[in-house]
């Protein structure tokens, strides 16, 4: 996960409040320059029209850009300032000129709205703060058992194929004999964390349509309706 992921993954910017705060319009979006550290350093973001922000970090000492704050390994304590000091300038950006959502994903965000529009549910995040903090669940009021669970995990979780980016997925509650042929549906597949028999996961990409992703919560929220339903 990059520095701009971590700080803007769950917000979103708004347009109207990019250039009060200094950012100039191009042909492709919005660009901000600062520089930072006492002017060691400069900084440039990108928020394009549609996509995620992106940012370049130039060392002003020799012009050229400062590798060594996107690598991991690379942990002293100047680099670690370094980062420290660029992430409260993305944090101050996000301050005057994003707002809040819940998810990474759009499609999470939206299918969050209609799981509302349909249940009066709203998620909450029992895990609090940690590795599973942004993790949502939406719970029948009746009897508290969760109907649907909105996380963001690697991709190799999914396909077991070594690739660490990040997708949202919903986990759902599935009858048995429809497991084999809806885990045929790209974009589905046996549940993370759960029960394959019983659960699937599907990804908030938008492979599936809003409308299909609604179809499968509506079965997994009858299919867990029951007071002595186990999760």
């Amino acid at each position: 996960m990059t520095i701009e992921e971590k700080v803007f993954g769950r917000k979103r910017f708004v347009i109207d409040r990019l250039e009060p705060a200094g950012f100039l319009r191009t042909e492709a979006g919005f660009e901000l320059y600062s520089d930072f550290m006492d002017g060691d350093f400069s900084a440039t973001l990108f928020v394009p029209e549609n996509g995620p922000a992106s940012g370049k970090v130039i060392d002003n000492m020799n012009g050229e850009e400062y590798l060594p704050l996107r690598v991991d390994n690379y942990s002293g304590a100047y680099v670690n300032s370094v980062r420290a000091a660029y992430e409260k300038l993305l944090s101050d950006i996000a301050e005057k000129c994003c707002v809040n959502v819940l998810f990474v994903s759009d499609q999470a965000n939206r299918i969050t709205d209609a799981i509302f529009d349909r249940y009066s549910v709203s998620p909450d995040f029992p895990w609090g703060q940690g590795q599973y903090e942004s993790y949502g669940t939406f719970r029948h009021p009746e009897n508290n058992k969760w109907f649907a669970l909105i996380m963001d995990v690697k991709w190799n979780v999914l396909l077991k194929n070594g690739d660490a980016s990040f997708v949202d997925i919903v986990n759902l509650k599935i009858e048995p004999s429809t497991g084999e042929e809806l885990r045929k549906i790209p974009g589905i597949y046996p549940a993370y964390h759960m029960n394959h028999k019983n659960w699937i996961s599907v990804t908030l990409d938008d492979r599936l349509t809003d409308e299909e992703v609604m179809s499968l919560i509506d079965s997994s929220f009858m299919l867990t309706g029951h007071r002595d339903e186990l999760p």
